[in-house]
Parts: structure tokens; sequence; C-alpha cells
């Protein structure tokens, strides 16, 4: 009704400004939509090109990323545990992890291990004496 009023009760060109501002109000509509297609895809692009891909063998020692491990937190703790060893893998990216002495066997998500490059855990680290020297 204020279109009516403002153009002096003439409904013709009240309803011409009016279909204007529909069409105007839809073209927004749609250069919105084409807009957050266009960053979506973008965005799309840019996880995906940060996603490294790792694959990983039956036998490979692996750390365990330990997301849990906030009850004592500590600046300089780490949240890595192992190494395991990897018993199976899934086709829907679970993978089955066994200690180092086959002990126990878990599942977890293949995106909480990273590869284990530290040689044999087992070997003993060298004791040196800082007591008094000769």
């Amino acid at each position: 009704m204020w279109a009516c009023k403002k153009l002096k009760f003439d409904l013709a060109s009240a309803g011409k400004v009016r279909k204007l501002q529909l069409n105007q109000l839809v073209e927004w509509q749609r250069d919105a939509y084409e807009n957050a297609k266009i960053y979506k895809d973008k965005m799309k692009k840019w996880h995906n090109d940060r996603i490294n891909d790792q694959t990983f063998t039956k036998g490979q020692q692996v750390l365990l990323f330990n997301a849990r491990l906030r009850l004592f937190p500590g600046k300089l703790k780490s949240r890595w545990s192992g190494p395991f060893r990897i018993k199976s893998i899934f086709p829907h990216g679970a993978v089955e992890l066994t200690t180092l002495d086959r002990s126990s066997a878990f599942k977890v998500n293949g995106q909480r291990i990273k590869p284990y490059y530290g040689g044999d855990f087992d070997r003993c680290m060298d004791n040196i004496d800082l007591g008094k020297q000769d």
C-alpha cells in the first residue's frame, strides 16, 4: 500500500515498481547462491590439497595419537604413544593394531596413526656417568 501512496494511487505504476523490486530480489538471491557455491568449491579444493594420503602396510610400526590425554596436561608431554604394529587394514579406513609383543589387539581410525621411523624400540640406551672424572 505504501507504493500506492507514494505513486499517488496509480496502481499500474505501483505494480511495475513492485515487479522491479521482486526481480532485483531474485537477482540478489541468485548472486548470493553463486557466490556461496564458488566459496564452497574453493574451500573444498583448499582442504583436499592439504590432505596427505598415507598408505600403511601390514606389519609396519606406527604411532597412535592419544586425544584423551587431557587429564594431566603438560607442555612437553607427547600425545603420540607407541610404537604399535599393524595387524590388519580394513577397506573403510580402520586399522587393527597390536603391541610389539603381540599381547593385545585393538581397532582404531586410520587417521589417528602415523608411521614410526625410530627403528627398534627394544634397544637399550647407553648410560653416561656424570660423576667425577679422573
